[in-house]
């Protein structure tokens, strides 16, 4: 129970960093008793002093919810197997954690009768969005309070210099400065950083900004090579061959496994301008290394064991659509349940074994085997015919030109009005 002359007990998102400390002092002060909610999905933390932090801030009670095999299991091995990614470079890091994040608020929630749930995400970002249908999707009566979205904080604390200042007055010690303000957000899938000098698209990231690879200069001169079999598409097994071929098969192992050495090879970093939810486009900076590695062996292995017409409707329909899903924020809904029915099927034949080389920020694939049967080396074969009867493709060609001789036929005879042959060509029709 809230006590009387509190406004109701409010679960805050904590992350421990500059906006979610102000914003845990500033409900403080609007008269909340903020408790502190912080979800352990991989990222490199020192757990105890945020523990620590939040309660010397003024939170009642702080929580922290191991959640790294859900975020493993249900989230990143289904977008690894449906090959998910944005606007073709972003491989979605940030919104593969908000629906477990936000799964772990409301349970937390529930169990401390918190009359409402915060965040600290901005009034022009996606994960407002993500964090907020996430909530409703699972608790349709939910209050939220979205600070960046209430006049009295936006305008108090217009940027992220008035924030600084906040912290020192309220002694509250960060890791961002005047001239390292980029926010940051990580998890064992990724890190992300954006605003700050990085909202000039022009910019150069500083060096010293990249917290989780080596750079391509200084990454070994010596590659790692593993190993990686897939069963129905999931990553099962990791062979690391040159550390004395090391094997790991736990999930949450395996992925750890390939971020240590990504990491080291300097593979994952991307710097792109994306189209946000909202309408506003945005300048991020990314590392994924281990699921760099991932996507690579995945959609290697699928060249030998899937259909192509299978895979066609997947790349069609299933990647982009559960790709923008997870982006939108639209994961406890019911598109997403029908989207992601159809993985299990598109990947029933996706087992085998891809060999990699990683090296200065390349993921080299050096190998595939699998028993599938989709692919016939003999009937492949240039120096064999295989059962392969060449004869045959003269018909099959007649058929596939039918529509294009009648197409050329039609665009010839035009050119008695002026249309030539170098116009057809030029398709100037």
């Amino acid at each position: 129970m809230t006590t009387a002359a509190s406004k109701g007990r409010v679960l805050l998102a904590y992350s421990g960093g500059l906006d979610t400390s102000c914003i845990l002092a500033w409900l403080i002060e609007e008269g909340y008793e903020v408790y502190a909610f912080m979800a352990d999905v991989g990222q490199e933390e020192d757990f105890d002093a945020v523990r620590e932090k939040a309660l010397s801030v003024g939170a009642k009670k702080f929580f922290l919810e191991d959640l790294k095999r859900e975020f493993v299991e249900e989230l990143i091995y289904p977008a690894v197997q449906a090959n998910c990614i944005y606007e073709n470079v972003y491989l979605l890091g940030t919104s593969l954690a908000r629906p477990v994040i936000a799964r772990g608020m409301i349970e937390a929630a529930a169990r401390e009768g918190c009359d409402f749930v915060s965040h600290g995400c901005t009034g022009k970002g996606n994960d407002q969005v993500r964090f907020e249908l996430a909530f409703y999707g699972l608790k349709p009566d939910i209050k939220v309070i979205a600070p960046w979205r209430i006049p009295e904080f936006y305008h108090r604390f217009a940027g992220r210099q008035a924030l600084l200042e906040y912290a020192t007055q309220k002694q509250i010690p960060v890791r961002q400065t005047a001239d390292k303000s980029w926010s940051m957000d990580e998890n064992m899938f990724h890190i992300s950083y954006e605003s700050g000098i990085l909202e000039d698209p022009n910019t150069a990231p500083p060096a010293d900004m990249w917290r989780l690879t080596e750079s391509a200069e200084s990454a070994p001169n010596t590659p790692d090579k593993i190993i990686i079999e897939f069963k129905q598409g999931l990553p099962v097994k990791l062979i690391v061959l040159s550390d004395s071929d090391k094997s790991y098969t736990d999930s949450v192992d395996v992925f750890n496994t390939l971020n240590a050495l990504g990491r080291k090879h300097g593979i994952g970093r991307i710097d792109i301008v994306e189209n946000r939810f909202i309408g506003v486009k945005s300048r991020g900076c990314y590392e994924s290394p281990g699921a760099t590695i991932l996507r690579v062996a995945h959609m290697d292995i699928e060249g030998l064991t899937l259909d192509r017409n299978v895979r066609a409707l997947r790349d069609q329909f299933v990647t982009i659509e559960l790709s923008r899903i997870l982006y939108n924020g639209h994961f406890f809904t019911p598109e997403r349940e029908f989207v992601t029915a159809a993985i299990p099927a598109s990947q029933r034949t996706v087992n085998g074994v891809v060999k990699l080389k990683l090296f200065k920020g390349n993921v080299i694939v050096e190998g595939r085997s699998s028993d599938e049967g989709l692919y016939d080396e003999r009937e492949s074969s240039m120096d064999e015919l295989g059962g392969f009867e060449p004869t045959d493709t003269t018909g099959f060609i007649q058929i596939e030109s039918i529509r294009i001789k009648k197409w050329a036929q039609a665009n010839i005879k035009k050119g008695q009005s002026g249309v030539t042959a170098k116009d057809v060509y030029a398709s100037k029709v």
